[in-house]
């Protein structure tokens, strides 16, 4: 009788951990996976490797900033010989941003230019957000991933901050390389 007990604890345990466990592929194992793959680019960014004047800054534009600790960008760059890993690719990416907890806040882009996606994962309440990712593909080029990770972010903040962004001078040249991939 002690045997089966003790037999029954064991199952009910095991069934636990295995159904507490997020048994979905996220974002962060995508990125760990294939950092090092052939065919992938990474690059992670500090806030402070943006070299923006925030005396320009209005409080706002301040405020988002100072919410961003990092940036993780991760690229698939397509040519001729890795169109089937690409299709395969770019499948997983949008396996894992169909995740409800991935929340869209925009998307645009057509089939020939390419499209994009950008969604975010919020914290307590949607004026807070702890990550907002930024999906583009293009059949011509690839695909690129850029998460961008801070505590309570706000997402209209972080809107007004992008104008600023996409004239910043980024202080490595592998930001620089990276960037021109949505050029």
């Amino acid at each position: 009788m002690i045997a089966l007990i003790k037999r029954t604890v064991l199952i009910l345990t095991l069934i636990v951990a295995f159904t507490s466990c997020n048994q979905g592929p996220t974002l962060q194992t995508y990125y760990v996976d294939n950092e090092l793959k052939p065919g992938f680019t990474t690059l992670d960014v500090p806030a402070s490797f943006v070299d923006i004047d925030q005396t320009t800054l209005t409080e706002e534009q301040k405020e988002a900033y100072n919410s961003v600790d990092k940036l993780n960008m991760l690229a698939f760059v397509l040519d001729q010989n890795n169109e089937e890993q690409y299709k395969v690719e770019l499948a997983k990416v949008k396996t894992i941003l169909k995740d409800p907890k991935y929340q869209e806040l925009m998307r645009g882009g057509n089939s020939t230019d390419g499209k994009f996606q950008i969604k975010y994962i919020g914290g307590e309440n949607d004026d807070e957000i702890d990550e907002l990712v930024i999906f583009g593909s293009a059949n011509e080029r690839g695909f690129a991933l850029i998460r961008i990770l801070g505590d309570n972010m706000n997402p209209s903040k972080l809107m007004k901050l992008s104008s600023v962004i996409q004239n910043a001078d980024f202080k490595t040249s592998d930001a620089n390389q990276f960037l021109d991939f949505f050029k």
